[in-house]
């Protein structure tokens, strides 16, 4: 989103610099010319931003897959320009050992558009779509013959028709790969194991310190008890004493 916004910043900038140096040219005046000296080096850099910004054609992050003989797979491409389009031409072809067989081929006039594609072969289907920049195609019940590369081809008259490709790697298999799990179920297994050690350590540090406490409360009630009990009974004593010597009228 980030970037379509800015590329339509730079498309309303580049052309609100354009038709100023247009509409100063053609006049004579000195503040005419004054605002022309500034304004053209502007126009002059929005010319090398197009050309830098201009269309890209992707395959994805992975340009790369493995699939099953006799099973369907999307063949992703997507375009993007900085500039926009007009008459895009686009086609996928599929390189036999040197020779480029053509799958399909349209124009898509405008942006948000849908083309007319032409199908060259009869296990290809046309699956993008002009409104989100994607020009994918499925091949259906590969074979091995189907390993190989695919080019995914766009031109943009925009750009002085410049071309763009990108290339997409097929590899048929007579069954997947089977992922050896082996050494994460150790990993797993190990990292599980400690955990629970862990675990049973603060269990067993919990319970040892509240039976530690246990016997703190019980030596702590003792000794209270025992001072109580030592004295009272010098209390008595006292009072004894003191009775005995306390003479009769």
């Amino acid at each position: 989103m980030s970037q379509d916004v800015d590329c339509a910043k730079l498309k309303d900038s580049c052309s609100l610099a354009s038709f100023l140096c247009h509409y100063l040219r053609g006049r004579q005046d000195r503040t005419s010319n004054l605002l022309y000296v500034i304004f053209s080096p502007f126009q002059t850099l929005c010319s090398g931003v197009w050309s830098v910004g201009g269309l890209e054609v992707s395959t994805g992050k992975v340009s790369s897959i493995e699939a099953m003989n006799g099973s369907t797979v999307l063949l992703p491409c997507t375009y993007s320009s900085c500039i926009g389009i007009k008459n895009l031409y686009f086609n996928w072809h599929y390189n036999d050992n040197g020779t480029m067989i053509k799958l399909c081929q349209a124009t898509i006039p405008i942006e948000g558009v849908e083309p007319r594609v032409s199908v060259n072969h009869d296990r290809v289907e046309f699956v993008g779509s002009s409104k989100n920049n994607n020009i994918s195609i499925l091949l259906w019940n590969i074979t091995f013959e189907d390993e190989g590369q695919y080019i995914c081809f766009a031109r943009n008259p925009k750009e002085k028709n410049r071309n763009h490709s990108a290339i997409f790697t097929l590899k048929v298999v007579d069954q997947m790969k089977e992922v050896d799990n082996t050494l994460t179920v150790i990993i797993v297994s190990v990292l599980g194991g400690v955990i629970g050690l862990v675990i049973i350590a603060m269990v067993i540090k919990a319970l040892v310190a509240h039976f530690l406490l246990k016997d703190d409360e019980k030596n702590k009630e003792c000794l209270v008890s025992s001072s109580g009990n030592d004295n009272t009974e010098n209390g008595l004593s006292g009072a004894k004493a003191e009775n005995k010597g306390t003479p009769k009228a």
